[in-house]
């Protein structure tokens, strides 16, 4: 193989990294795991030598190919490239990347343009669900310019609608995996919960802090970090996620009451860092577990009424919309949200 390895750089949301096409990559796990970390820098904690900006949000991989299941455009893996440790990581999904996964595939001829606009449908094989990405596409290609704007991305661009269906339990096998909508581990109430990403939600006042912090604040904060850690080593066996001590997830998800209009108020630790933002399946699995009676979140949360709710969850940086929609019993049945992505840079990348 060459050293030379095709690649498109692409912002996804609030995170960006390399989008490649599974064909570029080699075939054997081990042998592409080392060429990321190549191409990233890892381990460094500046990633001086790679393409990676120092960050867990920026060192991020889409591997991409045209899917052979039936009404599915292509297929997605998420890798995590580890900032400062040589891992390579395949135990979660990354709903930000996956906004430049619709884009992406067009640009590499994997799915026509369909029009003004292209619907992709996307298999996350992480966790074996299904997104559909609606890409603008006027004159057959696609555009990144736009009226959309997010909190955490600077401007506007086109909008990337994102549709989630059957996220429950994606990766823990149940939405609650422990069967309980609240456990106290090590004196702290939480809800382990998976609705397309793992999380453990706990209010911040239970962990000494209000949870307005910032992420400088929060990151420099070693004693609050060690307890958080303590709690995610003891539940990832209980979210059927085994020894999570070396695994991105589940993320830490401490919630407050919402003080800008929304429904919540979160920091979110990924798991060893605060997010600037919150990943697009957390802030799923977030407010969804404000719905269930009983649990930190929904002690805290703003619910609005009505089968389709709109759930403002805040963070850092601003705020991320979900739209959940429930059934006769209460129980979340879909999700979706809006993202935008952009391409940065095509064409190869050195090991």
């Amino acid at each position: 193989m060459s050293d030379a390895v095709r690649c498109m750089w692409m912002r996804g949301g609030t995170s960006k990294g390399g989008y490649f096409l599974k064909e570029d990559l080699p075939a054997d796990t081990a042998a592409r795991d080392a060429f990321l970390l190549g191409v990233m820098g890892s381990p460094d904690p500046r990633q001086i030598d790679g393409m990676g900006g120092a960050d867990p949000l920026t060192s991020k991989v889409a591997v991409v190919q045209r899917s052979a299941r039936a009404g599915i455009d292509v297929d997605y893996l998420f890798l995590q490239v580890f900032v400062d440790q040589a891992i390579v990581s395949d135990a979660q999904n990354c709903g930000n990347i996956l906004a430049g996964i619709g884009p992406f595939a067009i640009e590499r001829g994997l799915v026509a343009a369909t029009g003004d606009e292209t619907r992709v449908s996307i298999y996350m094989e992480n966790t074996g669900q299904v997104a559909v990405a609606t890409v603008q596409t006027p004159g057959g290609v696609p555009t990144y310019a736009g009226e959309a704007a997010i909190d955490g991305v600077p401007g506007t661009h086109a909008p990337v609608p994102l549709e989630f269906r059957d996220t429950a339990g994606s990766s823990c096998g149940a939405l609650l995996p422990s069967g309980n909508v609240v456990d106290v581990i090590n004196g702290v109430a939480v809800t382990l919960i998976d609705n397309g990403m793992p999380c453990v939600v706990m209010k911040a006042a239970d962990l000494g802090i209000t949870g307005y912090e910032d992420r400088e604040w929060l990151d420099a904060a070693t004693e609050l970090k060690a307890r958080i850690e303590a709690i995610r080593l003891i539940v990832g066996p209980m979210m059927n996620l085994g020894d999570v001590a070396e695994k991105s997830v589940p993320k830490m998800m401490l919630v407050a009451p919402p003080r800008a209009g929304g429904a919540i108020c979160v920091r979110s630790f990924i798991p060893h860092r605060a997010h600037a933002t919150i990943g697009v399946l957390g802030a799923v699995s977030v407010a969804t577990a404000c719905l269930l009676p009983g649990s930190p979140a929904a002690a805290l949360a703003q619910i609005p009424e009505g089968a389709r709710k709109t759930l403002s969850v805040e963070h850092p940086t601003g705020e991320m919309s979900c739209v959940l929609e429930t059934d006769d019993t209460g129980a979340v049945i879909s999700a979706a949200l809006l993202r935008t992505a952009r391409k940065l840079m095509d064409g190869v990348v050195f090991a």
